[in-house]
């Protein structure tokens, strides 16, 4: 490998080839930039970027409140994580009048395991015989009128093979499973949160195609607890580690992979962090009321989350593309 004094010393050739590598950089890093620059339709200022973590795991949810599956690697699409098939909360558990059905209602939704295995997704329980459907429905399916969180949104009805899978797992009222497929309308964020852009959208999440959380946050957390608790009590789609606790809070641009996301608000939690992910039994107490004795929001913020103690970051997708455990996490500063 030849050294600087070497460039030097083997002039005129290797001045030439020194000039030549420092504007290959330079047509390289102009180019990056403007790359960059294209999310959202608009071109951002260059800037420098901050590393301030790395990527520990990567979570999708295929059914909304059922276990999520932890991958290596996801597309991260402007509707949030997909993992081959497997779209982050695109199948909803709903009542026959169409209304929303998660752990908070009926909280042993989360011992339902899922899966995708050729074309067909796939569910699993204790004392439940395996079952798989495809994730391609036919069309003869009717289409539902669901409501989630007060708003309108369709999905294709997964039949009735699987609405009575999940009703006698549940030992409930019947419910039904559906579908969102690409050719219907999404919910806007904004209509949930206002502090979210008219273009940023998602089919069955809360309100956000993507929620990070720390390591730090989460054991800083349980140096508070009697009872520990797991990650998966608060359902992020990305785990990040070598940073403080709470420090996602104040990530606004950041970049992951090829990936580049605009933090909006903190997640404002509920009573379904008090599910056991392990047996399903609803505790709502802990780790609610010991995040609600040092996690509440500043007062200037009520409007936002009201009483609910905040713990992780809601972040939209300003490019999308891929990304996998291990990645750094940078901060993006203009």
């Amino acid at each position: 490998m030849m050294g600087a004094q070497g460039l030097v010393l083997s002039a005129p050739r290797g001045w030439l080839w020194g000039a030549a590598a420092v504007a290959a950089l330079g047509v390289l890093l102009g180019a990056w930039r403007w790359t960059r620059g294209r999310a959202a339709g608009r071109r951002r200022r260059p800037g420098r970027l901050q590393r301030v973590g790395t990527v520990s795991s990567l979570f999708v949810y295929p059914i909304k409140s059922c276990q999520g599956v932890a991958v290596q690697r996801a597309r991260v699409t402007p509707m949030g994580l997909q993992s081959g098939e497997m779209r982050d909360r695109f199948w909803l558990v709903i009542k026959e009048d169409g209304h929303m059905v998660t752990a908070r209602q009926e909280p042993r939704l989360v011992l339902i395991s899922t899966g995708c295995e050729n074309g067909y997704l796939t569910l699993s329980a204790q004392g439940m015989k395996k079952l798989c459907l495809p994730v391609k429905l036919p069309r003869k399916n009717p289409v539902q009128n669901c409501r989630v969180f007060g708003l309108d949104i369709q999905g294709r009805d997964c039949g009735d093979e699987v609405a009575q899978w999940i009703t006698t797992f549940l030992n409930s009222e019947p419910y039904r499973l559906v579908h969102f497929e690409p050719s219907m309308v999404p919910r806007k964020s904004k209509d949930v949160i206002n502090l979210f852009r008219t273009t940023d959208e998602v089919a069955y999440p809360d309100c956000s195609p993507v929620l990070i959380i720390s390591e730090a946050s989460l054991e800083d957390l349980n140096t508070r607890l009697e009872k520990k608790v797991k990650i998966q009590n608060f359902r992020p789609n990305i785990f990040v580690s070598d940073c403080s606790a709470f420090e996602e809070d104040n990530w606004e641009d950041i970049l992951i992979g090829d990936v580049e996301m605009k933090g909006t608000v903190c997640c404002g939690r509920c009573i379904l962090t008090t599910v056991d992910p392990d047996t399903g039994v609803l505790d709502r107490k802990e780790p609610l009321e010991t995040l609600k004795s040092y996690r509440l929001c500043d007062p200037s913020e009520r409007h936002i989350y009201k009483s609910s103690p905040l713990f992780g970051r809601y972040f939209a997708i300003d490019r999308t593309g891929t990304i996998q455990v291990g990645d750094p996490v940078y901060k993006m500063i203009e």
